[in-house]
């Protein structure tokens, strides 16, 4: 069996996109609930960087914005060398549903991993998404 290429979480979301949205899409609201810190300059190219509690940081390129349902960008893996080009995708679409929003975060580029990282950056990542959206509940939801 081929090893996973695709990290897939979806959530309801108390709010409507259009309060979701700024919570992925801003400095601000990125900061609130994803890392202690982050930049951002919204716009597909727009560079983007995130710090993290112990001070990892994380290089990021906006690659799509569609206002309020679709943000991707890809990053640096932090077990990578600075200069190695590989990164994954990661993309947040953000549906109606009801009074609140579908939220499905996606991350794929995986198995481009050399083989000695490629299990535990999958893991670290799957394990890191279920703890920062929920993170991101409670920041909507105002804990």
């Amino acid at each position: 069996m081929a090893f996973p290429d695709r990290i897939e979480r979806t959530m309801t979301l108390a709010r409507p996109p259009r309060e979701v949205w700024p919570a992925l899409t801003t400095a601000e609201g990125l900061s609130a609930w994803f890392g202690e810190r982050a930049t951002i300059d919204l716009r597909p190219g727009g560079a983007a960087s995130m710090t993290f509690a112990g001070g990892m940081s994380v290089e990021m390129r906006v690659e799509r914005v569609e206002e309020p349902s679709v943000f991707a960008y890809t990053w640096r893996l932090p077990n990578l060398p600075e200069d190695d080009p590989r990164r994954t995708y990661v993309e947040f679409t953000l549906e109606p549903a009801g009074n609140g929003t579908l939220l499905r975060v996606t991350e794929t580029g995986f198995a481009q991993l050399p083989a000695d990282i490629r299990r535990e950056t999958y893991e670290s990542h799957r394990e890191g998404w279920s703890r920062e959206l929920a993170e991101l509940a409670d920041h909507l939801n105002g804990s």
